[in-house]
């Protein structure tokens, strides 16, 4: 992992102007019984699933606003687009990621709270485009996004570089990231995700969180 400059890390993890965003950490997707066991397996084997809810309960401790991006469909799949294999692929899967479901629940252990924001979309790869969470951001005074969940193979680094054109810092804990294979994840930061988000721990976020609400 590339070394960033760590006396950055406090400012941009301020809680005014910070906000976590977990993504796709649905029953479906990551759950025991959800539609991609080998994605599942990455994110529990991991240990990313944990991380991500350690940053979640840390975050519920502070100001930092959660924000869970869910990715649903209909049940008759209107609005879902079919325009990419992966579309088509997810149409056939045995759990579908239907409205209402449990599938599309926030899956354990990750605790939701009352305040906490769930953004849904019917279509794309990315959390941001096409959804409310940039307006969202900007309503809060976010400045700086800590971007967790899965995958890393497309919707994480999606968010990363839509965060990015939309002005954001993006900061991405590289231990509550999980793609397939699990070798494709540290590849994935290393070479793309560093170039334009602050790499850092979910540890050293806690930290961060943590020595505000100190302060």
């Amino acid at each position: 992992m590339p070394p960033y400059d760590r006396q950055t890390l406090p400012e941009l993890l301020d809680p005014a102007t910070c906000a976590l965003l977990t993504v796709e950490c649905q029953r479906g997707v990551v759950g025991p019984r959800g539609a991609l066991p080998e994605l599942a397996a990455a994110a529990r084997d991991s240990g990313a699933l944990d991380a991500v809810a350690r940053l979640v309960s840390a975050a519920h401790d502070t100001p930092v606003q959660v924000l869970h991006a869910v990715a649903e469909r209909r049940a008759d799949g209107r609005g879902s687009g079919r325009n990419a294999r992966l579309f088509r692929a997810a149409e056939r899967l045995p759990v579908q990621q239907l409205t209402g479901s449990e599938a599309v629940r926030i899956a354990e252990p990750i605790a939701v709270a009352p305040e906490d924001l769930i953004v849904r979309r019917l279509h794309g790869l990315s959390p941001l485009a096409g959804t409310d969470v940039d307006a969202l951001l900007r309503n809060l005074g976010c400045r700086t996004l800590v971007i967790a969940g899965v995958s890393a193979n497309v919707a994480i680094p999606n968010a990363v570089f839509d965060a990015v054109n939309l002005g954001y810092t993006a900061v991405v804990p590289a231990d509550a990231i999980a793609g397939v294979p699990a070798d494709y994840t540290p590849a994935m930061v290393r070479h793309t995700l560093a170039l334009v988000a602050t790499v850092t721990t979910a540890d050293e976020v806690v930290a961060g969180w943590r020595r505000a609400r100190e302060r």
